[in-house]
């Protein structure tokens, strides 16, 4: 709004007030005097234009577009921990309870036991909140002295630890708010509902699905993958306690269609098939989960358009997806995963 307001064109508003009998040129008293008060208000007019990005929806960012989005009781999501599943045995490699609090290491990531599951079986959770906590597996070390412990192992992860809410993530939960309101029990209420729970990446409600009076919400985690069922059973919770009274609501995890890519490329001078292989199987899962639930299929196109964007890719032939050269087609419930990826030269 503001871009037009520079120094120059400031500075040259400044000079023109004053009298042409006066010397006004480059070095000159007046130039001299007026150039330092020209800068500082180019610099107020770009902090002012930054201002007013920050006070919309859609351009806001960090704090400004929490204060936002609070306006319309909608919180950024805080970062959560990881709970896993840890096993432990003795010397005779038979499994051994350990005490509910001991703490772990693995790979300098720490847990803390916090129930037990089964004989030498425990839940853990991990120390630092955030997706961290779901990177580690292998072995376990004691912190803390452990009577009879000989070997322990992280494996499963139970619930999943969430990152605090990204600025992309938190707009576009602002953004869908404003634009379609919820009243009384719509679409729109129960898809807001299923998305504030920490860890919903996004969510699709299907009304009368089963008869008048139902409603089933199919859910994603935050990569927009099928959840787990601990978080399948957190949005019903969730959905039970502010839904009217009346409507029978069902929760279920979308289900994961595999897109299976092969392909032969030509690749570009220093570059080496695992790397160009690497690189398209990223940027392929950020399209991945752009689509689901936005469209109702894997476009073909769209990943041929990807592979020959991906560095070091000079052109393909013989593309297939999941064994054709058309689009993949997604179920109510579905939602596109990665496959195998298998590219040749």
């Amino acid at each position: 709004m503001f871009e037009n307001q520079t120094f120059e064109t400031i500075l040259g508003r400044m000079l023109d007030r004053v009298s042409n009998s006066l010397d006004k040129r480059e070095g000159s008293i007046i130039y001299t005097a007026l150039a330092p008060i020209a800068a500082e208000l180019a610099q107020m007019y770009m902090e002012l234009d930054i201002v007013l990005r920050l006070g919309f929806g859609e351009t806001s960012s960090g704090e400004y577009l929490e204060h936002r989005a609070s306006d319309f009781g909608i919180d950024r999501k805080p970062a959560t921990k990881a709970l896993r599943k840890g096993l432990f045995w003795n010397a005779s490699n038979q499994p051994i309870d350990v005490p509910v609090g001991s703490r772990y290491s693995c790979e300098q990531v720490n847990f803390v036991v916090r129930s037990r599951l089964a004989a030498g079986e425990f839940e853990l959770e991990c120390e630092t909140a955030g997706e961290i906590g779901n990177t580690v597996f292998g072995s376990l070390l004691p912190i803390d002295y452990i009577v009879g412990l000989a070997r322990a192992e992280l494996t499963d992860v139970i619930v999943p630890g969430e990152d605090v809410e990204s600025d992309e993530s938190l707009r576009a939960r602002y953004l869908q708010k404003v634009r379609e309101p919820g009243t009384s029990g719509n679409v729109a209420d129960y898809k807001r509902w299923a998305t504030e729970v920490i860890g919903v990446g996004t969510a699709k409600v299907m009304p009368l699905w089963n008869g008048p009076g139902t409603v089933k919400v199919i859910i994603t985690d935050s990569d927009r993958r099928p959840a787990s069922p601990s978080l399948v059973d957190a949005v019903a919770a969730h959905i039970e306690e502010v839904r009217p009274i009346g409507s029978a609501v069902t929760v279920v995890s979308a289900t994961g269609k595999p897109i299976d890519v092969t392909a032969t490329v030509t690749l570009a001078s220093g570059y080496t098939l695992q790397q160009v292989q690497d690189a398209f199987v990223q940027q392929l899962e950020a399209y991945l989960r752009e689509t689901a639930f936005e469209l109702t299929y894997v476009s073909y196109a769209r990943i041929g358009t990807l592979l020959l964007g991906t560095p070091g890719v000079l052109d393909y032939v013989n593309l297939t997806v999941n064994g054709g050269t058309s689009n993949v087609a997604l179920l109510d419930e579905e939602v596109p995963v990665l496959g195998t990826v298998s590219l040749g030269v």
